[in-house]
């Protein structure tokens, strides 16, 4: 047992498992600057790299549905190994495919193997520490996170210029092989008592929190919060290089400057949190639909990078903002079910996005900033529709409580 060992040791384990938190986000973004060099390697249209993401995401999502129980049940140490080896010989297998459906299986896989992965890593600090120490050591999960999503596309547009897209996946290859190493060395299991899988009582606990309208509802906020970033991560790599004629790594460094641009929008939220819901969640989205409309009206007389970038950048704090509000109140709906309300939402925010990343697949080839932005238009009107709702039924609720 992993508990017993010496606190060095631990010490170690802790400091590699927040190394770890970052891959998910390298699995998810690491490829995205490479889609147009995919796809024309490939000889393939770009709604069929678009789809290799898509898959993905699907599979994290579901899987996470259902991997908590699994791992209370096994143990943590032994899917963590079996999951960094998935990563490792599915990202080698990509990087020699000539075939998009044969990637969009292994991607399944990696979906379903990072998942793994996540969950293991964050119930290992659960099963390592208590109290206040656990809290301080959790507070870091969201800032070591991002770093994963920010960095991963920086990275991979020099790795795309410098060697080909390839590069990519043999990247992920090589950080998974060095925590494989690491876990197989000095690592252990964790978990003190192992229980019986009940997903009976999983899925009863499930269909009583979905039946709380707003908590649904913050979940479709969250989900679709998170696909209008994904509608430029899929779909700007292909302006920017097809349409402005830059390269990989300009596409690295706009996805950098988004992924800052969503970190400041959640330290702005932090202290917006005790706000009335008018002011902290309204507000903002009528911004950003006001400022998508301008972005439509500018977009049909000026087309160029830095147009683009300047509005997807205030058009990504907003969302932001709106994603760290509803992500924080809906951890709070059952704080008696916290784990299981995680997992549920996790989840379905990733299968969310997985099906706008399809819509925006099948919605056609996105070759100009105008149609960048109508597209942002449509998401941004069905997040602002389901926001007027919610704000309406808490105001509604609010009454009758009066």
């Amino acid at each position: 047992m992993l508990k017993e060992a010496s606190a060095q040791r631990i010490k170690l384990v802790t400091l590699m498992a927040y190394v770890s938190m970052p891959l998910s986000g390298f699995v998810t973004d690491i490829y995205l600057p490479s889609f147009p060099a995919m796809a024309n390697s490939l000889a393939v249209q770009e709604h069929d790299i678009q789809i290799t993401l898509t898959a993905y995401l699907l599979s994290y999502g579901i899987s996470q549905l259902f991997i908590g129980n699994i791992l209370d049940s096994i143990g943590r140490y032994h899917p963590r190994l079996i999951a960094l080896t998935l990563v490792i010989l599915s990202s080698l297998l990509i990087a020699k495919s000539d075939s998009t459906l044969i990637i969009c299986l292994l991607r399944i896989v990696q979906g379903i193997a990072i998942s793994t992965l996540v969950v293991a890593t964050r119930a290992l600090f659960v099963d390592l520490y208590q109290g206040e120490r656990l809290k301080n050591y959790l507070s870091y999960f969201t800032i070591v996170w991002s770093c994963g999503p920010i960095l991963a596309p920086f990275l991979g547009g020099y790795l795309e210029k410098i060697f080909d897209w390839q590069a990519n996946f043999y990247f992920l290859a090589f950080y998974a092989s060095g925590l494989l190493l690491f876990d197989l060395f000095y690592g252990g299991e964790t978990i003190a008592q192992k229980k019986r899988i009940n997903l009976k009582d999983n899925l009863v606990l499930y269909k009583m929190m979905l039946q709380n309208k707003l908590f649904l509802f913050g979940i479709l906020v969250l989900g679709l919060s998170y696909s209008i970033v994904m509608l430029f991560n899929i779909t700007g790599p292909f302006i920017i290089e097809n349409r402005f004629h830059f390269t990989a790594v300009t596409i690295g460094h706009c996805t950098l400057a988004l992924g800052f641009s969503w970190m400041i929008g959640g330290f702005i939220a932090k202290p917006r949190l005790k706000l009335e819901f008018k002011s902290r969640i309204v507000f903002p989205a009528l911004f950003q639909a006001i400022l998508i409309i301008i972005f439509i009206m500018i977009s049909l007389v000026a087309q160029n990078l830095y147009i683009m970038i300047s509005f997807a950048f205030l058009i990504h704090i907003i969302l932001g903002i709106l994603f760290t509000s509803f992500f924080t109140s809906s951890m709070l709906f059952f704080p008696q079910h916290a784990g299981t309300a995680g997992g549920l939402m996790g989840g379905l925010v990733y299968i969310i996005t997985s099906l706008s990343t399809f819509v925006i697949a099948l919605s056609g080839q996105v070759t100009t900033q105008f149609g960048l932005a109508w597209r942002y238009l449509i998401f941004a009107a069905l997040l602002t529709w389901i926001i007027i709702r919610m704000w309406r039924r808490q105001d509604t609720h609010l009454k009758k409580k009066i």
